[in-house]
């Protein structure tokens, strides 16, 4: 990884703490560190001692959202449309790298998180918020669509279409509370506690196999397509690649099937399966999950 200029990175053991560290900028997000973002989040995939992430911003804020004052958004002069889409390409170019990282996220929120520092957390698997965190999707405040990072697809598979409709349709505000009260965030702990917190619950991941942790976030993010077959949303309207295509999709293939190639990976197999039950491992026919069609916890 190149120098980090704008976020930290501590290791503790199978842990490691990427912090968002811009605070004297309230982690306003620039283009420099998207570029360390996505950097570490493309390495994660070569990197299995890394078991769990916790992200958490540095400062007052967690992240006041991107520095639209940048060069990389208002310098005028030729191909500027074309340098404004790119960036936003790269921008939620992030997003679907945390989606896609095989490492569970932990996102930790005090504060204000705003327009990208809002998708950040949203793109997190588990999020534990302060009693001053406050969240909302910026994007349609500054004159661009609300849907912008993600958000348009992540929020709605996490709080559903109504909530959904009501913070991206307006930009409003989103308290810790109320972010809990619609299972947004786990729990609101004391700011001072909030790291503690979670590196306690990454350390409880960090009792389960790690194949199974890995394979878990795997299956929750394409359960939605196991048995519908319907294509999945793209990031943003700009950007038509499949946020789930470094995973593990079967299309239109039976959500039963889908489960059993993932039990059977886990035994050994390989990934592709027919519909024959002798192409199973051996293993798998034994496994206390085939008979319930669903993962082994471990």
């Amino acid at each position: 990884m190149t120098q980090l200029n704008t976020t930290t990175l501590e290791t503790r053991g199978a842990i490691e703490i990427l912090t968002l560290n811009r605070p004297d900028q309230l982690n306003a997000v620039t283009p420099d560190m998207i570029g360390e973002l996505t950097d570490y989040f493309s390495a994660l995939h070569d990197r299995p001692t890394t078991r769990v992430v916790i992200l958490r911003g540095n400062g007052p804020e967690f992240s006041a959202g991107a520095e639209l004052g940048s060069d990389a958004f208002a310098a005028p002069g030729k191909g500027r449309p074309q340098r404004q889409l790119k960036m936003q390409q790269n921008y939620s170019g992030v997003i679907r790298l945390m989606r896609s990282c095989p490492q569970p996220i932990i996102g930790l929120v005090h504060g204000a998180a705003c327009g990208a520092g809002f998708s950040f957390l949203l793109a997190c698997d588990v999020r534990f918020a302060a009693p001053d965190a406050r969240m909302n999707a910026a994007y349609i405040r500054i004159g661009v669509g609300g849907c912008d990072m993600g958000s348009g697809y992540l929020l709605p598979r996490l709080v559903g279409l109504s909530v959904t409709s009501e913070l991206l349709l307006t930009g409003r505000f989103l308290k810790a509370q109320r972010a809990k009260a619609i299972g947004l965030v786990s729990d609101i702990v004391p700011a001072d506690e909030l790291l503690a917190k979670g590196m306690e619950f990454a350390s409880e991941m960090l009792r389960v196999s790690p194949m199974g942790l890995r394979l878990t976030k795997q299956a929750l993010n394409v359960r939605r397509f196991a048995s519908g077959g319907t294509r999945p949303t793209p990031i943003n309207d700009e950007d038509e690649r499949n946020v789930t295509a470094p995973l593990l999709c079967f299309g239109k293939r039976r959500g039963d099937l889908f489960q059993l190639e993932l039990l059977n990976l886990a035994a050994g197999g390989t990934r592709k399966l027919t519909h024959h039950l002798d192409t199973f491992r051996p293993e798998l026919l034994r496994h206390p999950g085939f008979a319930q069609i669903g993962l082994h916890s471990g």
